[in-house]
């Protein structure tokens, strides 16, 4: 099915329902349905066709939305553009993508004027109003324009997102409908999302996450989405306890920005059924103080190739199930295996693989990494974990963050999720560095809690008796903070680099 069909028959079963709370206003489904259509033949009155790719570039916002049902309508692509990036690497996304359209919110005209030069060929609009010479969205007048019938949908492309670039050059993910559609199955699953239940969107949509974990699948139930242009710690509290939110995503380090928050342990936040976490690994000890504080915690994983939903939790095992991604989605095989892609033992860490419908159709002009990534039905994750007895995952790494010192196999979560037990530190990262002896030092960059002081020794201290000596890190850095992306996931390629270009601070023991 058309995904942009899932608004009109919401529009059609229950026109005054909310669809989505924005900026303090409410959007029905009906209305939603208009913007639609009125984009969808905007889009027709400025040359788009199948195929054609439409940019946004802007904070979260119902256009962003409108605009993505609007490309399903014409059998068009959307393609949201992290806004955090900058000029040259935006630059870059574009040329590979072509877009026949570009939408600018106000507050990124400025940065996107070098890109409007270089991109003569994409017909260039601001969100708002007229801006220095460019054609406003909201001013485009295209109610004349006449729709093609609804394009046969399921493996047509609609979405467009890059990856993060956390391994490299960031890569366009293409998904189809058919990817969305069975995303939001696995979704309605995991969460046992109805009509009646109130979303709370505050990761940006450029990202699967955002987009992708609750909010389309909220929009294919019926449900309301309150969306907030970025998120803000104390804004979000108010938002659940004020619209009894039933349902939210938050990464590790929102919900940590939350607790820090002096209202977090009195707010009503009793609404919330469950808070779906993700997109790095997600210590047992986090866990539980958010269990604590008498909120479900359950966690999902995926990546922007899987639409994300691959696994997750439900609620009746987040606390079973601590520290575990999950089961397979509803609609997704998992598979685990080793270095000659054989099946491992259970217990025994390799490999994800996943299998489904949500999973991407390719990489856009890439077709060996498409290769590389797709076989034989598969999508090769380069992430490492293991499945219980149970049958439920437990991600240990990324492939390429794998420490490979004195000929041992080292994964830094191990590490990470028993220094964050410790109250006095915040953040753990823990990479390899490039060592004539070793191979690899294991190096533990630790940022202190606020008002906490934790020396060297004290570090040591916390893995002493828990871990083989060859597992210790050999040099312990103390930072201000961890350098992240978006989703709050900790760039480990750039922390490497800048550990690289000092000189080492503090030598451990030897192994």
């Amino acid at each position: 099915m058309n995904i942009s069909r899932w608004v009109d028959k919401h529009a059609a079963f229950a026109p005054d329902s909310e669809a989505i709370r924005f900026a303090g206003a409410s959007i029905s489904y009906r209305s939603l349905a208009a913007d639609i259509e009125n984009a969808a033949r905007k889009l027709v009155s400025l040359g788009v066709s199948p195929g054609d790719v439409v940019a946004y570039l802007g904070l979260n916002d119902p256009q962003l939305l409108a605009l993505l049902f609007a490309c399903g309508r014409l059998g068009a692509i959307m393609a949201p553009l992290n806004w955090r990036l900058a000029a040259p690497e935006h630059e870059r996304m574009l040329r590979d993508c072509r877009p026949r359209v570009a939408v600018v919110a106000d507050e990124f005209v400025v940065h996107a004027a070098p890109l409007r030069a270089a991109f003569e060929g994409t017909g260039w609009l601001t969100l708002g109003g007229p801006t220095a010479g460019w054609q406003a969205w909201n001013g485009t007048h295209a109610s004349a324009a006449t729709l093609p019938d609804y394009p046969d949908a399921d493996n047509t492309p609609v979405l467009l997102c890059y990856t993060s670039g956390s391994t490299g050059a960031p890569k366009g993910v293409v998904h189809t409908h058919a990817s969305l559609f069975w995303n939001a199955v696995n979704s309605t699953h995991m969460h046992d999302l109805t009509s009646a239940d109130r979303v709370l969107t505050t990761l940006p949509l450029f990202h699967v996450g955002g987009l992708n974990i609750l909010t389309t699948p909220a929009l294919h139930a019926g449900a309301s989405v309150t969306l907030h242009p970025r998120f803000d710690a104390e804004q979000a509290i108010d938002t659940i306890e004020k619209e009894r939110i039933t349902l939210t995503v938050l990464v590790p380090a929102q919900l940590a920005a939350m607790m820090a928050c002096p209202r977090w342990t009195q707010a009503d936040l009793s609404s919330l059924r469950v808070v779906t976490s993700g997109s790095t690994i997600v210590p047992a000890s986090f866990v539980q103080r958010v269990h604590e504080r008498g909120l479900r915690m359950i966690q999902v994983y995926g990546s922007t190739e899987t639409c994300p939903v691959a696994a997750y939790q439900r609620a009746d095992s987040a606390e079973r199930k601590s520290g575990s991604a999950g089961l397979p989605a509803l609609h997704c095989d998992l598979q685990i295996v080793d270095a000659g892609g054989r099946d491992v033992r259970q217990g025994e860490d390799g490999e994800i693989l996943v299998r489904g419908p949500n999973v991407m159709r390719e990489y856009l002009n890439a077709p060996e990494a498409t290769a590389a990534a797709l076989k034989d039905g598969w999508y090769y994750s380069g992430d490492i974990g293991h499945c219980d007895e149970d049958g439920y995952l437990y991600v240990v790494s990324r492939k390429n963050d794998m420490i490979i010192t004195g000929g041992e196999n080292v994964y830094p979560a191990e590490i990470e999720n028993i220094l964050l037990e410790s109250p006095a530190i915040a953040e753990a990262s823990v990479v390899g560095r490039s060592d004539p002896r070793w191979g690899e030092a294991i190096v533990a960059v630790i940022v202190p809690a606020p008002g906490s002081k934790i020396a060297a020794a004290e570090v040591y201290a916390l893995l002493d008796g828990r871990l083989a000596r060859y597992k210790r890190p050999r040099e312990i850095v103390f930072a201000d903070a961890l350098p992240r992306n978006a989703l709050g996931k900790v760039m480990k390629d750039r922390l490497r680099a800048e550990l690289t270009s000092r000189e080492p601070a503090l030598e451990g023991q030897d192994s």
